[in-house]
């Protein structure tokens, strides 16, 4: 199915994004919320992307009214009548995203597909309050939208084929890199990137090491920025939300470090609210007594001394990564692809699992029995890892792992 018009529901950054990604490619896209001012946001937000195109020589004045005029910002669903795509980009609240589906799907011709942005969320369930099941799929984009290639595209149970090859192939045209994930709670990326920032955050609260010193670690293993200066970027909020749906659904081993939860309590939502883990603004490099006072808190109740090392935050990443390969979510070249694309895991190392393969899954399996031993299940080794190394399958050294070495 050719896409000649789509609409963006939702004209946050993220929304505004993901139509300015569209426009890019040529595409008519409707920029739709439910007042005028926040509409009028999204198109400055949209419009400051093509400036800063300008800017740099990258695009005439002309060409960005060009456009600019492909985006058009609406606060009502008239113009939807004849739209082949709408993509929904509100906050991760299941009502709200139902409410919209069930909205959209009165209004939207019988042909037309429905994708949610949700990174966490069930597309199954958004797909069931609408008479157009086979229609509707995740279509998740990485923030900052415009900038981020990877696109996690994620079938519902009653997804239809057609839908989710046209899909792929429409964000191939926006010049993505889409992964298609089979339907799990978290998807891949945001599964594989939250045990990696609880464990950052446990090592903080427990004293092993403070937040600038496992940010410098993580920067010198090779991430672009450390796993606080990432969640201060994200917003606590938005992982907050991420947090309990896995919570819910993956049980203890996705239990958050109680430091997110009294951040949160002092309404440190990152850098969008002047302070998370670290200060910004007029307040970027004082003393931080607060943050203090939540650190002494948290470590009188430490039992013994506790360790930092690039293994502890690494591992509980390769870990649920092989779950998400035992559980069938993806294909091993595709979750390296994808923590490369969407997380930033470093590409000299060719990925997470070409990682644990070059490392050896009997040293990565030794590990993670130490590790449980030490701070509790959420380690527990994988049963495909178990598998991996009783039948010998080691890694590169072995010549097979997760990937074959033969050739």
């Amino acid at each position: 199915m050719y896409i000649y018009k789509t609409a963006v529901v939702g004209a946050g950054a993220m929304g505004a994004e993901i139509a300015q990604v569209i426009s890019f490619s040529g595409v008519p896209v409707l920029l739709k919320d439910v007042d005028q001012a926040r509409v009028d946001k999204g198109l400055e937000v949209i419009r400051k992307i093509y400036q800063r195109r300008v800017d740099r020589g990258k695009m005439t004045p002309n060409e960005m009214e060009q456009k600019m005029m492909l985006v058009t910002g609406v606060t009502t669903y008239d113009g939807f009548k004849d739209v082949d795509l709408v993509v929904e980009a509100v906050p991760e609240q299941m009502k709200l995203k139902q409410q919209i589906f069930q909205d959209v799907d009165r209004i939207l011709p019988e042909s037309a597909m429905v994708a949610s942005n949700t990174s966490s969320l069930s597309i199954s369930a958004l797909g069931g309050v609408t008479k157009r099941p086979h229609k509707v799929i995740g279509m998740h984009f990485f923030y900052p939208a415009h900038i981020m290639k990877l696109v996690e595209v994620i079938p519902g149970l009653e997804t239809s084929e057609e839908t989710t090859n046209d899909i792929l192939s429409f964000a191939e045209s926006l010049r993505k890199l889409p992964v298609r994930v089979n339907e799990c709670p978290g998807f891949l990326v945001n599964r594989i990137l939250m045990p990696y920032l609880n464990e950052a955050a446990c090592c903080v609260q427990e004293g092993a090491a403070s937040a600038r010193q496992i940010d410098e670690a993580m920067v010198e293993f090779g991430f672009p920025m450390g796993p606080f200066t990432l969640v201060d970027n994200l917003g606590f909020d938005v992982c907050r939300e991420v947090v309990f749906i896995l919570l819910d659904a993956y049980g203890s081993r996705m239990q958050a470090a109680a430091i997110w939860e009294k951040l949160y309590n002092l309404k440190r939502m990152g850098a969008k609210s002047g302070a998370g883990f670290y200060l910004y603004g007029d307040r970027a490099g004082q003393p931080d007594p607060d943050l203090d006072t939540v650190l002494q808190e948290l470590r009188a109740q430490q039992q013994g001394p506790t360790e930092f090392s690039t293994n502890r935050v690494v591992l509980p990443m390769i870990n649920e990564a092989i779950r998400c390969l035992d559980e069938h979510v993806c294909t091993a070249a595709d979750v390296d692809l994808s923590v490369i694309a969407g997380l930033g895991f470093p590409q000299s190392k060719g990925g997470i699992l070409h990682y644990a393969d070059e490392i050896g899954l009997e040293t990565v399996l030794k590990e993670l029995e130490r590790l449980t031993k030490t701070y509790g299940e959420r380690f527990w080794p994988s049963p495909l890892l178990k598998r991996k190394v009783a039948a010998g399958h080691l890694g590169k050294q072995a010549k097979k792992g997760f990937f074959d070495y033969t050739s």
